[in-house]
């Protein structure tokens, strides 16, 4: 389940206890949080579009190409445009704070464009004669710059309602300093406060400055809320040693960020603890990491349609050689743990008879399984049964290079394959892939041992550690020569 939409009481009715104050109309897994370095890049190039359709319109779409132009008619519009850029990211304007109103943004702006269009006017004195041209760019400039910002702001307060733009975070122990953090958060409205977890269950109250207090730590390892919180950050006073260690022993094996929250000492320390723990939204921003993750989406998008381009004739060859194989669906879908534990459905072509498949991956695939068709051989052998999963990365859900997702409920041995290794959810940390590190170096097909299973987090963590661009290009790179050289492993 990817988005969950919760329904708002009615007009005057009491909001739902365990909601709270902070949660969303809606709730986005963090796979689908928009991240804050590349929408503010993207609104300052939309920017750039507008003032170059406004310079055309101004010169007129019809005449002599740009660069036939003369100084005098370029030079105001250029510097003029350059100038509002400067100031609009200077001025923060890309923020879109949750607390500005349209007309407040809107104000911004137009003292931008003015300011801009002054600039404009003092140069185009350098020549007079295309002084019309310069007013009437400047006149275009301004209404063009409010129309696209109305719209910018627009998205950004829908996206906003959706929950895809503010962090999500949980806290651990109901504390002062929680109690400081979310009231600092419901003014701010940068952070969505989500539930209190305490293991304090005879102390702890129903809730935290209206936020619900959930249950203990034991309930947080398994809440169905896990998949939506980017963030869960202990607010135990960090003078309690023991306790705070335990906790982070405890909370590790999860795939979400985990914070300790210092103590705060007045507003000042409360508002920069607030502003670390937005470095997960777009509304500030860890641009190292928002890069990485922009860059890493690009690649996918470009190389994944590509692919997929290249691969649909051998597609709709298999899907053929399928259903004339054996009766039943070209297709298997598949259940299994995406980025942060959500829940995804990963797609395949069908490589068992139908009666025989098993969706929660509870007897791994062996040499010379019985339940494997005659095409399903081959195309194992081949992992073309794979191919249909770069809908899975066009669709963000996966990518091109990743941990492999494992099934849900996928055993290894008669056991459960999450419990064999305490920081198998590490895996989950990033979105899966169609290949990965650990595919390369033979990790391919059935984890069928516990050892096996212990080998793969290993190299999936590895590689969550290492990732860049450059080493995703050598894995994809290296994965049909590893394909060739593992090719007798049961897949």
């Amino acid at each position: 389940m990817a988005l969950v939409q919760l329904i708002d009481p009615p007009a005057g009715a009491a909001a739902p206890r365990r909601r709270g104050p902070l949660r969303p109309t809606a709730l986005a897994s963090s796979r689908k949080r928009i991240e804050g370095a590349a929408l503010r890049r993207l609104f300052a190039l939309l920017d750039a579009v507008v003032m170059l359709l406004a310079a055309l319109s101004a010169l007129g779409f019809g005449g002599a190409p740009l660069l036939s132009r003369s100084l005098g008619q370029l030079l105001p519009m250029t510097v003029g445009s350059l100038m509002a850029l400067a100031v609009m990211r200077a001025s923060r304007l890309y923020l879109f704070p949750p607390r500005q109103t349209l007309a407040r943004h809107l104000c911004k702006i137009a003292v931008v464009a003015l300011g801009a269009a002054g600039v404009a006017l003092v140069l185009s004195g350098l020549a007079p004669q295309w002084r019309a041209t310069t007013l009437t760019w400047c006149a275009d400039l301004t209404l063009a710059l409010l129309a696209a910002h109305a719209l910018w702001w627009s998205r950004v307060e829908f996206w906003r309602r959706e929950g895809r733009l503010t962090p999500n975070v949980v806290m651990v122990g109901a504390t002062p300093n929680a109690q400081r953090l979310i009231e600092a958060a419901i003014a701010s409205r940068d952070v969505a406060v989500l539930g209190v977890f305490d293991d304090r269950a005879a102390r702890s109250p129903d809730n935290v400055a209206g936020v619900p207090v959930l249950g203990d730590t034991a309930a947080l390892l398994t809440h169905p809320l896990l998949p939506y919180v980017d963030r869960i950050v202990i607010t135990v006073p960090p003078s309690a040693q023991a306790r705070v260690r335990d906790l982070i022993e405890r909370l590790r094996v999860l795939p979400n960020a985990l914070t300790l929250f210092l103590d705060v000492d007045g507003a000042a320390d409360q508002d920069a603890a607030l502003s670390r723990l937005c470095n997960v939204a777009w509304v500030s921003g860890a641009e190292r990491s928002e890069d990485r993750s922009f860059w890493k989406r690009v690649q996918d998008l470009a190389i994944g349609g590509v692919a997929l381009a290249l691969a649909a004739p051998l597609m709709a060859l298999i899907a053929l050689l399928i259903k004339l194989d054996s009766p039943g669906p070209v297709f298997f879908r598949q259940r299994r743990h995406g980025f942060n534990n959500e829940t995804i459905v990963v797609w395949k072509f069908r490589s068992m008879r139908v009666e025989a498949t098993d969706a929660r991956a509870e007897r791994q695939v062996s040499r010379d399984d019985d339940r494997v068709t005659r095409v399903g051989r081959v195309i194992r052998a081949l992992s073309l049964d794979e191919l249909p999963q770069l809908f899975n990365v066009l669709r963000g859900e996966m990518s091109l290079v990743g941990p492999r997702p494992h099934a849900i409920g996928m055993k290894t041995a008669g056991e459960d394959s999450t419990r064999l290794v305490a920081d198998y959810a590490w895996r989950h940390r990033m979105k899966p892939g169609l290949t990965g590190w650990a595919q390369i170096n033979g990790s391919i097909g059935a984890v069928d041992t516990p050892e096996a299973v212990r080998r793969r987090v290993q190299l999936d963590v590895e590689y969550i550690e290492s990732q860049s661009q450059w080493f995703d290009l050598y894995i994809l790179a290296m994965t049909i020569p590893a394909l060739i050289r593992f090719r007798g492993v049961a897949r």
